[in-house]
């Protein structure tokens, strides 16, 4: 039996995913599907629109035999960050195979440039020179990696980073990829597979969505964005006295924060008026969230990985988590004095004061969803 890794923040769950899932059944029928899931808050730093309890739900009754979770510490932090806890937790686990979707589904090309990420000394020397001189982090890395392909797409970005965890964490796992069939930047295509971001699109713009995800997820969406936050927000930014300690928040842009907070009205226009070119609108989005959450850089350079949190399996799960519980290394539940588990229940507050609904008690009560 092939034990397969998936990671994803399912904001929302749509067609793309179940089609995700379809391939990989149709390639291993008889596998297991561990899934790493992104709760709360996603990467890019935006408030996920379902619930992490919901989202484990919605998991087991689409295939999914093990969910786990990935910490809010880790789930809003640049991809490298992202994609090496993701793998550090699914290593824990035993997979075998980590299937992802990718724009180009290459998986020739995506393990070629990790090849020269990891292996030339001057890589991260070029990609800064290129940064410097005013391009984008996906040109500067094309041009210090030397390859005709354009690789500026974020699955294979990803993709790239994932690949080179695996080779940090455990060479064995073998990478593979799987046709992204939709856009991430379209937000007008109304075909039966669009990208979560057109979706959430079309939320907002009060459009019928019925067609891009199962009718069983539409009662679970929230219809919430960051700008629920928004005035919260902005009284952590003007009542603190230093908003430097907080992760992210580099090279003075606190600065540009305090003038700009005043004058702007959401989280877009906040992000217009201080964003420069090595400050991406994803990076800001993850500042700002840091700053809300109050996840300082001290607390993050001291914290490591220090449980695994079982969200969610079902009967075929359960066996196989008692087959190699033994093998299981890190704790089951988080220790009382977690960093990672106070900020975890942090972001589950926060998640609360944003729907007006109470939800932490999935977090507290520590007991997975069991289907079946």
């Amino acid at each position: 039996m092939n034990i397969i890794g998936i990671i994803a923040e399912y904001n929302p769950f749509h067609n793309g995913h179940i089609y995700h899932i379809q391939k990989i059944k149709e390639k291993y029928p008889d596998s297991l599907i561990i899934l790493i899931l992104n709760g709360y808050f996603t990467q890019r730093g935006i408030i996920s629109i379902l619930s992490k309890e919901d989202k484990t739900k919605i998991s087991l009754a689409n295939n999914i035999d093990i969910i786990i979770e990935l910490p809010f510490v880790y789930g809003t932090q640049a991809s490298d960050i992202f994609a090496y806890q993701s793998i550090k937790l699914l290593n824990e686990l035993k997979i075998d195979h980590l299937i992802f979707g990718s724009e180009s589904n290459n998986i020739t090309l995506l393990n070629k440039i990790v090849d020269i990420e990891l292996n030339d000394p001057t890589y991260e020397e070029k990609v800064k020179k290129y940064l410097n001189e005013g391009d984008n982090y996906p040109t500067a890395m094309k041009k210090a990696l030397e390859i005709k392909e354009d690789i500026n797409q974020p699955n294979d970005l990803l993709g790239i980073s994932y690949i080179k965890a695996i080779r940090q964490i455990n060479p064995k796992i073998v990478p593979e990829t799987i046709q992204r069939t939709s856009n991430y930047h379209d937000i007008l295509s109304n075909n039966e597979i669009v990208s979560a971001t057109n979706i959430r699109t079309k939320i907002i713009n009060n459009e019928d969505i019925s067609n891009y995800l199962p009718s069983e997820v539409i009662p679970y969406i929230n219809h919430i964005t960051n700008d629920n936050l928004f005035n919260l927000l902005k009284f952590k930014i003007l009542t603190d006295n230093d908003l430097s300690i907080y992760l992210d928040v580099d090279e003075g842009i606190e600065y540009r924060l305090l003038k700009y907070i005043k004058e702007s009205n959401n989280f877009d226009e906040l992000i217009s008026n201080i964003k420069t070119k090595r400050y991406t609108y994803n990076k800001i989005n993850r500042m700002l969230i840091h700053i809300l959450i109050g996840l300082t850089k001290k607390d993050n350079q001291i914290m490591s990985l220090d449980y695994l949190k079982i969200l969610g399996f079902n009967h075929k799960g359960q066996k196989y988590l008692n087959k190699i519980k033994k093998e299981i290394l890190l704790p089951m539940s988080p220790p009382k004095n977690s960093l990672i588990w106070q900020y975890e229940l942090k972001a589950a507050y926060l998640y609360e004061l944003a729907t007006k609904k109470t939800l932490n008690n999935f977090d507290l009560n520590n007991k997975p969803i069991q289907k079946g």
